[in-house]
This record gives C-alpha cells, structure tokens and sequence, in this order.
C-alpha cells in the first residue's frame, strides 16, 4: 500500500530578471509504507526542494502530494505544519538543532508540536540512540555524530509514518557516516516509519538495495541536465515512478 503519492508536481522560483526557473516536475512517484528509499541527485538538481514539498514546508505550484492519505499540498500554511509534526519525521544536513537547550529539551519541543511532549518517551529515544549519558548537553557540547542522533530521536518522537532525510551525513566523516546511515534505517525499521533519503554521495547511496536517480522522476531536473551535457542516466533497476519496497535486508 503507497504512503506516498505525488501526482503532476511542479515547484518553480521567480528569477530577479523576471523569468521563472522550474525545478520540480514529478509526473508521478509513489513509496510504499515502511519502504527504505535513497533518490540520487547532484546538488541543484531539486533534491531539497521536492522534500520541502513532500514535507509541507514548501506548498507546489501544481500537483498532489497525498501522504497517508491527505493532500498535504492542498491544505493551509498552519495544518501543513501541524500534519508535519504529527505524521512526517525530517532529519536535515545541518541538524537544525536549537542552541542553548539540550538534547532532551530538543526532542521535548519536537513533541510539543505534534502529540504532545512525553519526557519518558524522549529519554528512552535518546538512549536508544547511545545518548542516555547526554541528555542534558547542549548541541555545543556534543560531536557531529551525536548531534545527528539528537536530531534523528526528534524526527521520530512523534511516531510518523514517513521519515524524509536531507543528506544527513553530509557533515560526517566517511566512519561516521557509514555508522549513522545504518542507524537511522535500523531505527526507522524499529519504529514502522518508511524512509525516503536523498543524496548525491555514492558512499551513502550504496546503503540502500533501491536507489532511484531523481532524474527519472523529475522531467525539471533531466532537462537542466541535459542542456548542461550531464544528463543522469538510470541506474537502478526500481521503475521511474515508484519505490514499492526497498527494505534493507
């Protein structure tokens, strides 16, 4: 059963010399739930952008975007942002951790937004995630790898269906990385939460048995790749227009 289903997606931004750059065009795509899905893209490709979209921060231009059965993009401002915080986990690159509270009072607020803070249900995610000896520090006093597990204990404190990542390891070494990458999909399988990752780090992609080339899905990105002489040739065997069930073994 699909989780996940875009329809007809477009997202452009207005240019300073009055022209429109299109940067989202997804005909269709759709993941399946507790699927383990990596998209490939270089950086500009729409990578960003497609998740905001699929997370509610950005609303489309045109198009559905149905998670667990709501348009996320028909609804307001406000009820994105609440069906965000109750149905959709988001790890980003930076973190995105507030400075001058500590890592519990990070995951707390998470919480407060979506089903309510639960400070047993906070603590027992951090130390499951190794941080049960951190609870207290604050994001100056932790590594970049311990801030990543904050951030991912956030993502799934509320218990959502979907956990979109945002080359999360892009602020890692390769040790940590390979490290956190196993972690957020062991912990997503833990937790029922499908995952959809993008990337465009071959280290981090080969994480996953199904990768999809964000080229494929988004005719936006193949005709900017193409005028610039790199169009991204298809190299999964997952088909242009769905991930169904890209578990990891």
């Amino acid at each position: 059963m699909s989780l996940l289903t875009i329809e007809g997606l477009r997202k452009g931004y207005r240019l300073p010399d009055g022209s429109e750059r299109l940067v989202l065009d997804v005909p269709a795509f759709t993941l399946a739930e507790k699927a383990q899905v990596a998209l490939r893209g270089s950086s500009g490709s729409g990578k960003t952008t497609l998740l905001h979209c699929i997370a509610g921060i950005l609303r489309p231009d045109a198009g559905t975007v149905e998670v667990a059965g709501t348009n996320v993009a028909a609804l307001s401002e406000g009820k994105r942002d609440a069906f965000r915080a109750r149905h959709i986990g988001y790890v980003f690159q930076t973190f995105n951790l507030l400075q001058g509270y500590s890592a519990l009072e990070n995951v707390e607020l998470g919480m407060f937004f979506g089903r309510g803070a639960d400070v047993r249900r906070a603590t027992e995610l951090l130390t499951s995630l190794g941080l049960g000896d951190r609870l207290h520090d604050q994001p100056s006093q932790l590594s970049a790898g311990q801030q990543q597990r904050v951030a991912l204990a956030r993502a799934l404190a509320n218990q959502p269906e979907l956990v979109l990542a945002d080359e999360p390891t892009g602020n890692l070494d390769a040790d940590r990385a390979g490290e956190a990458l196993d972690l957020i999909r062991d912990t997503c399988t833990q937790h029922g939460a499908a995952l959809l990752l993008v990337s465009h780090d071959p280290a981090a992609l080969a994480h996953f048995d199904e990768v999809v080339d964000l080229a494929a899905i988004n005719h936006a990105a193949k005709v900017a790749n193409s005028a610039g002489g790199t169009a991204t040739r298809g190299a999964t065997d997952a088909s242009a227009g769905s991930a169904t069930d890209g578990s990891a073994s």
